[in-house]
């Protein structure tokens, strides 16, 4: 009987020997979750788009007033906006009311960015638009160039900022005060010559006049 007994002790521990080796009876709570088939998730990449351009439609303000053709150009959404002495004598627009459009650009069409910068040519409203812009005076470098009949404004502007520059009147004995209403009747050195640092000498006469 002790025989016996002592088998069935050994047959007993062998069995709890082999369940504590097999890996298919560990408790369920060991187990990683999701199971073995599991993956790891990974988060979708954000969609990157481009900003889009915004267009309109430019009209046409050719022959209006300039704060006129300002107001309608920003109603239309175009909000940068600049404008220019189509004379070409860099007079400044102060009151945009005594001015009239000459020229724009752009010009009026649709299909335009925005943001595109609206450049107005204009003259005073008692003046006469010029068939195209008047060019602004060539600037001066190494020689003087022929300022003759251009606004005294414009051409002091092209000349260097450190120039010695004289202007008289031509007609009278005037004080040019402002010489956007100025224009070149002469000039000393004659176009051409040298320019060297020399002082620059001008006669003027006003805008309507007629020089000497």
């Amino acid at each position: 009987m002790r025989t016996h007994h002592a088998l069935a002790v050994l047959a007993a521990a062998a069995a709890l020997t082999l369940t504590a080796c097999d890996p298919q009876s560990a408790p369920a709570s060991d187990k990683p979750a999701g199971g073995p088939s599991a993956a790891p998730t990974t988060p979708a990449a954000p969609t990157s788009r481009a900003p889009r351009t915004k267009t309109a439609t430019l009209p046409n303000l050719v022959g209006k007033g300039l704060q006129t053709a300002q107001d309608e150009a920003q109603a239309a959404g175009f909000f940068a906006l600049k404008s220019h002495d189509a004379l070409g004598r860099d007079r400044l627009q102060a009151l945009d009311r005594n001015w009239k459009v000459c020229s724009q650009a752009p010009a009026a069409g649709a299909g335009i960015d925005t943001g595109t910068t609206i450049d107005f040519g204009a003259v005073k409203l008692e003046e006469t638009c010029p068939a195209t812009d008047a060019p602004a005076p060539k600037p001066a470098g190494d020689s003087m160039p022929n300022f003759v009949g251009q606004g005294m404004k414009a051409v002091r502007g092209a000349l260097p900022a450190n120039a010695s520059i004289s202007v008289k009147d031509a007609v009278q004995s005037r004080m040019v005060l402002q010489e956007s209403n100025w224009k070149v009747c002469s000039q000393t050195p004659a176009a051409g010559a040298a320019l060297t640092g020399q002082p620059v000498a001008f006669t003027v006469a006003k805008t309507e006049e007629t020089c000497p």
